[in-house]
């Protein structure tokens, strides 16, 4: 028996992102992605947090880790923890996620679901690094403490303020331009919501 569980350890592909099932299915997709992401940004940087209310996605999460050595530490340590009344049941993603793919230059664009014709958003901001960061596209309930839950991993990071007036949209302040840009390159794209992927410019000035 050990040899055989050995046998299927070693088939199984190690990934960046943790497929995780076994969730209440009770707790709302905001406060389950911010606990997910309060458990797992102990065992490295998270790229992207993904789940859905659907009935095949029920009950299902995917966590995108920049770097397969924190998902691995993230599978041992946390199989079976207790969250919200259930042991979450964790094992490797099949597959690589966007987030990755994208880093890694080999992302294939999916084929959209939705025929009919989408307005685009006119982008905001400057392309001149500068300290200040223009985020949109954020779900319309987000606030600064969620926003500024995502950048205070990061280096230099002072300050977030939403947009009064305008929904989805936030400035988030570093001490330095050069700050402002590794967490602008880290988290372009990220996905919030799986119908929210953040849109980070630099704040005209």
């Amino acid at each position: 028996i050990l040899l055989l569980n050995r046998l299927t350890m070693a088939e199984i592909k190690v990934n960046n992102t943790i497929y995780i099932n076994n969730i209440n299915e009770k707790v709302s997709q905001t406060e389950l992605k911010k606990q997910l992401y309060a458990i797992f940004s102990q065992f490295g940087k998270i790229m992207d947090i993904h789940s859905k209310k659907t009935l095949k996605m029920r009950g299902q999460a995917f966590v995108v880790f920049e770097k397969h050595e924190n998902a691995t530490k993230a599978l041992r340590a946390m199989q079976g923890f207790p969250f919200f009344d259930k042991p979450m049941r964790i094992q490797y993603a099949k597959s690589d996620s966007d987030a990755i793919t994208k880093k890694n230059g080999t992302f294939v664009p999916r084929p959209s679901r939705d025929s009919g014709p989408k307005l685009k958003r006119k982008p905001e901001g400057s392309e001149e690094p500068n300290s200040l960061l223009f985020v949109q596209n954020l779900p319309a309930e987000a606030n600064d403490v969620m926003v500024s839950m995502l950048f205070t991993q990061f280096q230099g990071y002072k300050e977030t303020r939403m947009i009064p007036g305008r929904p989805g949209m936030a400035f988030v302040d570093f001490f330095n331009a050069q700050c402002a840009t590794v967490a602008k390159n880290t988290l372009q794209g990220f996905k919030v919501s799986p119908t929210n992927p953040m849109l980070i410019m630099y704040a005209k000035k």
